[in-house]
């Protein structure tokens, strides 16, 4: 007996809220969703684009509503792995620093190349 007089339920409180959880199930259905007319498009540009001159295709991505689309694309796809990375590190790593230090590195990553893909989009975008 270790001395403490909570019930299990006391005891259980405050390890984890329901509310961030179902944030988390509802951001990883939502990035899923949004991510399927993208993909699509992405998909079906990338055969179009088969075989064009390099010229061709930095005007394409010059373009303001392809800009627009590759960034979200990249975005929502980077968070939506990012999310689903957490999912399993949380399931299947069970050291706790080490469960922190994966989720921040796979987080870390996220942004960074996040932030790198949309930097290269620009510059390709913009002409630089």
């Amino acid at each position: 007996m270790n001395g403490d007089l909570r019930t299990p339920l006391s005891r259980a409180r405050g390890l984890g809220s329901a509310k961030d959880g179902l944030h988390h199930w509802w951001a990883q259905r939502l990035t899923a969703i949004a991510l399927i007319p993208l993909v699509v498009w992405f998909a079906i540009s990338l055969v179009m684009m088969t075989g064009a001159e390099q010229a061709v295709v930095r005007a394409w991505i010059g373009s303001p509503y392809v800009m627009v689309l590759l960034i979200l694309t990249i975005v929502i796809g980077l968070h939506h792995g990012q999310l689903g990375m957490q999912v399993v590190i949380e399931d299947y790593v069970h050291n706790d620093g080490w469960k922190l230090a994966l989720i921040v590195l796979v987080r870390f990553l996220a942004v960074f190349f996040g932030l790198a893909a949309v930097v290269a989009i620009l510059r390709i975008g913009f002409g630089g």
